[in-house]
Order: C-alpha cells, then sequence, then structure tokens
C-alpha cells in the first residue's frame, strides 16, 4: 500500500482524514446502498417484461427501418423514467443537444417559452437566443424570459403573475445547479411546483433537465407531472458504458414532435440506425445504479472530507441529494487549479496532462475541466471541473467505482495541501 500512496503522492495525515471520515458515512452509505437495490429492481424488471435478449445487440445502418433492439431499449426507458414514450439514440450527442431538439420541436414562432430556474446552463445562451446567434430560438421569433429562484425554492408568486398575464407554451426546469452556486431541486420541490403550474394551466408543457439527477431519488419528474424530461447518456444513465447519446421521455404526442426534429417530419422515431449501440445502451443502464451509488458516495465523502478541511461545500455530506453533483467553493484561483489538477493525476486517461484553465466553446469565462476519462467529456466517470470566476467553484461528479473515487479525492486532497 506505501509504495502506491508514495507513488501518487498521498501524503500520510490526508489519507487518515479520508479514511476516519469514510467510517463516520456508513450509516449514509447505507440509505445510498438501499436506492441502488430499489432502482436495480426498476432495471431488472423492464429488462424482463421486454425480454431482452442477445438479438437485440444487433445493429442497423443506413435508414434504419425496423431496429428491433433500438425500439425495444426506448420502450424501456420509458418504463424505467415513468413516461409513455422516448427516443433514445446515439445521434444524440450531448445533454445540451437533447434539451436543443426537444425546445425546437416544441416551440413555434411567437411562442413563449419560460425558464423557472433563472438563467440556464451556459451552453443553452446561444441556443436559446440569450446570447445572440442567427440559429437560435429567438432568431425564429420564440419569445424566451425567466424567473430567477429565491432561497433556492421557486418564486411562486412571481410564477403565478406571469402565467396570468401570459399564454406560456413551455416552462423549463433545470434541476442540475450548472455552473451556479444554488441547490440542485429536489423531487418534492419539482412535485410541489409542477401541480402548481398546472392548476393555473394544466396545457403548460412542463420540461424538466435531468441531467446528472437519474438514480439518485426514487422517483422522476414524469411520475409527478412533468411532461418532458431530457439527459444525456454519458452521464448517469449511460453507466459509463454508452459513448455518446442522449434520451428524451415523456408524453407519446410531444415525443412524435421531437423524434421529427432529430430526424425527418413524417418519418420520426421510425429512421435512425443504431450503429452498434444498442449494447452499449443496454449495459450502460444495466450498470446505472451501481454506478450512480458509486458516485453519491465519492460526492458524500468528497463533502464530508472538504468540510473537514475548512471549505464551504453543497451539499453537506449529511443533506438530501438530488443529483450526483459536488460543489466545492474555493474562494481563490489557485485552490481551484490545484485541486483539479489532482482530480486529473489520479485518472485512468491522460493522467499526466495538466488541465489548464482555457476558453471553451458555449462559455464566457475560461474553464478549467479534469476529466481523463474513457470518453470525452462524460461526467459520469470521475471528473472536476469549474469557471474560473468568483468565488472560484469546483464542480466534482462522477466515479465508475467508489474506490477510484477515493484514491482521486485523496491525490487531489494532498495536491491541495502542497
Amino acid at each position: 500500500m506505501n509504495k502506491y500512496l508514495e507513488y501518487f503522492n498521498i501524503d500520510e495525515k490526508v489519507k487518515n482524514l479520508v479514511l476516519n471520515c469514510e467510517k463516520e458515512l456508513q450509516d449514509i452509505y447505507q440509505n445510498v446502498d438501499d436506492l441502488a437495490f430499489l432502482n436495480s429492481l426498476k432495471v431488472i424488471t423492464a429488462f424482463n417484461k421486454e425480454n431482452v435478449s442477445e438479438s437485440d445487440f444487433n445493429t442497423s445502418t443506413g435508414y434504419g427501418y425496423s431496429d428491433i433492439g433500438r425500439d425495444k431499449i426506448e420502450r424501456i426507458f420509458a418504463s424505467i423514467l415513468g413516461g409513455e414514450d422516448a427516443l433514445v439514440r446515439s445521434q444524440i450527442i450531448s445533454g445540451t443537444h437533447a434539451l436543443t431538439i426537444t425546445l425546437f420541436g416544441l416551440l413555434r414562432p411567437n411562442d413563449i417559452m419560460l425558464s423557472i430556474t433563472g438563467t440556464p446552463y451556459d451552453t443553452l445562451h446561444e441556443v436559446i437566443g440569450i446570447k445572440e446567434n442567427t440559429s437560435s430560438l429567438k432568431s425564429f421569433g420564440i419569445k424566451y424570459n425567466q424567473i430567477d429562484l429565491v432561497n433556492d425554492d421557486f418564486d411562486y408568486d412571481k410564477i403565478k403573475e406571469f402565467l396570468k398575464n401570459n399564454k406560456v407554451k413551455v416552462i423549463t426546469i433545470q434541476r442540475s445547479k450548472g455552473y451556479s452556486n444554488r441547490k440542485s431541486l429536489t423531487i418534492d420541490k419539482l412535485t410541489k411546483v409542477i401541480k402548481f403550474i398546472k392548476d393555473i394551466d394544466k396545457n403548460i408543457i412542463i420540461m424538466v433537465d435531468n441531467c446528472y439527477c437519474e438514480f439518485v431519488e426514487d422517483k422522476t419528474p414524469l411520475q409527478v407531472g412533468a411532461d418532458i424530461i431530457v439527459g444525456s447518456l454519458i452521464k448517469n444513465l449511460g453507466g459509463g458504458i454508452a459513448s455518446s447519446g442522449g434520451y428524451v421521455v415523456g408524453t407519446k404526442d410531444l415525443i412524435k414532435l421531437i423524434s421529427e426534429r432529430l430526424t425527418i417530419p413524417g418519418e420520426g422515431k421510425e429512421i435512425g440506425p443504431s450503429l452498434n449501440f444498442n449494447k452499449s445502451f443496454l449495459l450502460g443502464l444495466y450498470e446505472a445504479p451501481s454506478v450512480v451509488a458509486s458516485s453519491l458516495k465519492v460526492a458524500i465523502l468528497t463533502s464530508k472530507v472538504l468540510e473537514e478541511l475548512g471549505y464551504k461545500v453543497e451539499p453537506r455530506y449529511n443533506e438530501q441529494r438530488a443529483d450526483i453533483v459536488e460543489s466545492i467553493i474555493f474562494g481563490n484561483r489557485d485552490d481551484l487549479i490545484n485541486y483539479c489538477e489532482g482530480i486529473q493525476m489520479a485518472s485512468a486517461v491522460d493522467a499526466n496532462s495538466k488541465p489548464i484553465p482555457t476558453p471553451m466553446p458555449g462559455y464566457d469565462d475560461e474553464i478549467i475541466m479534469a476529466s481523463g476519462s474513457f470518453t470525452q467529456g462524460s461526467s459520469i466517470e470521475i471528473s472536476c471541473d469549474g469557471p474560473l470566476r468568483e468565488p472560484y467553484i469546483a464542480y466534482q461528479q462522477g466515479s465508475l467505482s467508489y474506490e477510484y473515487g477515493k484514491i482521486a479525492l485523496m491525490v487531489a486532497v494532498s495536491k491541495l495541501q502542497e
């Protein structure tokens, strides 16, 4: 053990701190294990009901007509996430892409889109038209408004006032915090606000950005009244196996509209080759409950350790969680950079690379990103990133196994303590 600690320059005091914190967290870890068991039951039940067989791993090319495995995967996703129908495709390259086709599929010129979680994630700014782009929703005459959260909850008074005075087509809710310093949103909070909105206007389409949140709680937004949920398969539900892809799940009529934005009006879900992704989608989903549990345990341990070192963290180790993201508020540029360097050093891929703050497409600030992952941009693998701006927050997420995450934490904290 000692020679491996020395190889990674893991400080003995850091190792002992992590191990002592780990001992204090066993009751909380048991709750995570119980949730993983429940989610595993959901997955294996859906697999059995659809009679998944080896022949479903077969692929299609070209137009992708009559892809039995692809269609079965979409029924499985719909069943697990509580929707009538689903679109699960390798051609969806990211969560932002899945959100984009959803918004363009649902909205028409002069429609009003309302975000009730404030400004959305940076990469959506040009999609919406918050930042000018001639291909944005705004350029097609779609109107955008937003209402900020108040004390990490919805501003019910402003929502009610806006809905009474405007005919809103789509309301968007971003559950995870993105690059903000707010709390991520639990299912309990979604349940309350969705009922509130539907009581005012039952025809409003409620779309939830569910990225980073899948399998973190025992219910999904669709099961508490949302119409559409959207996510990426290089996050939770891909289980670290899927190397591309995204999903949209919801009502059948809305999935039809969205599928026709991804492919072609009139053909929709009937086309789109699986291109050898069926097996990885199924295996990734099968592994997802366990992988998400590992990610949650690593986030909880990180929160406990960094709090012991005097840093502000969100959420705290013993608080309810809505996603796999752990925020560490460093308050200074150097600590943020050093911590990310430590995560990169403990990665399986490109460990010798040094993460450097740099401009990235879709972001206004320089971003530092530690992600030595097998799939580029995969945030279910251990990763840590953040914008170089006050208050210098690191957003850590993922870990395919608890053990690898614990090692990465030891290395990152040792690097922080140098």
